[in-house]
């Protein structure tokens, strides 16, 4: 099968590669030196998915790269958990109440002091977070287009498949952008993770899927793509391959240690994102893409809002200056709250999850 040694290599490589260091229950480090003289680690919060291990790891990496003492045994601890969302598969997002699905046991435990940072895939963190917390650090963003993978490798865009093709995928922005393209296709519910997503599409539950090809990099499957979307054929996802690293916001530990972390020009194109998001009080009923990108020291934003059936769709283009990020991402998401009027938001909220998705799960 096409993706069955991709799958495995990673599976296995993954036990390896993420293996946590042997904890030791002294350290020379006075950073790491409770009041009662143990081991303080520095706690980092994950989800357990392959692609968000990859992700906590690259944050250990990087960490230890700029505070050599971290590199010490028990100096950092990752803890797994697993959220609302990771467990239940046979639903939508939609259905199960949104993207805070993968976000809030790691609040709560942030909250509770049980872990000091949490690692994030920034597409799945609401707009807001909760009090008393920040997130001041994205590391440097992966590429951030949707990769197209279809079971025969043979057909390259979503135009050139065959009328009544069936597509999996879990996001109503993807679907609403496949079936602007063409109505015949169909969109099946299609959840998991990306492992599980790709041996889906090998046993012929579905023609093709998308997948975030910056995930697929940070697992080293990027081969498993057959092409990478540009943004004219598949606008991404606001905040999409970028990573964020949240923290109490009273933490001066913490924030030492992740403020080291960020990369400005991520960080600044994400904020202009997440203010089109909130601008738009964006949810999971609502297909919406935003991306931005700075060239030649301009912020350049492009933004869509969508009916789920790709029927009607509304797009803005902006540019401006940099230091205007966060108002020019607001801004263009108050035009398009404009432009498609308030009938069109209430439609979403009153849709029945089976009317926006018309999608069976796979």
């Amino acid at each position: 099968m096409k993706f069955s040694s991709a799958i495995s290599f990673l599976l296995v490589g993954t036990a390896a590669a993420f293996a946590p260091a042997p904890v030791s229950q002294r350290s020379s480090s006075a950073l790491f030196m409770a009041e009662e003289g143990e081991i303080k680690p520095l706690r980092i919060g994950t989800r357990g998915s392959p692609l968000a291990l990859a992700q906590a790891y690259e944050t250990r990496r990087r960490l230890i790269e700029n505070f050599p003492e971290l590199e010490a045994d028990g100096a950092i601890e990752i803890c797994v958990m697993k959220t609302q969302g990771d467990m239940i598969l046979d639903k939508s997002l939609m259905e199960l109440g949104g993207k805070g699905l993968f976000t809030k046991e790691l609040d709560t435990a942030l909250l509770g002091d049980e872990v000091d940072i949490c690692v994030h895939s920034m597409k799945d963190v609401p707009t807001w977070l909760p009090e008393g917390t920040v997130l001041p650090c994205n590391l440097p963003r992966e590429d951030t287009n949707d990769a197209f993978i279809t079971a025969n490798g043979e057909i390259k865009k979503i135009a050139d498949l065959p009328d009544n093709s069936v597509i999996g995928t879990a996001s109503l922005r993807r679907q609403a952008q496949i079936l602007a393209q063409n109505p015949t296709l169909k969109c099946v519910n299609f959840r998991g993770n990306v492992q599980t997503r790709l041996r889906k599409l090998d046993d012929g539950v579905v023609d093709a899927t998308l997948l975030a090809i910056a995930g697929l990099k940070r697992m080293e499957m990027q081969d498993c793509a057959t092409a990478v979307l540009d943004w004219d054929e598949m606008l991404p996802a606001v905040a999409q391959g970028a990573i964020g690293i949240q923290c109490r916001s009273d933490d001066e530990r913490s924030l030492k240690y992740i403020d080291a972390l960020n990369h400005m020009d991520t960080h600044i194109c994400v904020n202009c994102e997440r203010a089109f998001l909130e601008a738009l009080d964006g949810n999971c009923k609502t297909p919406i893409a935003g991306q931005a990108r700075i060239v030649d020291g301009k912020i350049l934003f492009r933004g869509l809002i969508a009916m789920p059936d790709g029927s009607v769709k509304y797009e803005t283009e902006k540019t401006g200056a940099i230091e205007d990020a966060v108002k020019i991402g607001k801004e263009a998401g108050e035009e398009l709250k404009a432009q498609a009027g308030d009938k069109f938001f209430e439609m979403m909220v009153e849709m029945s999850p089976q009317q926006v998705l018309g999608q069976l799960t796979k």
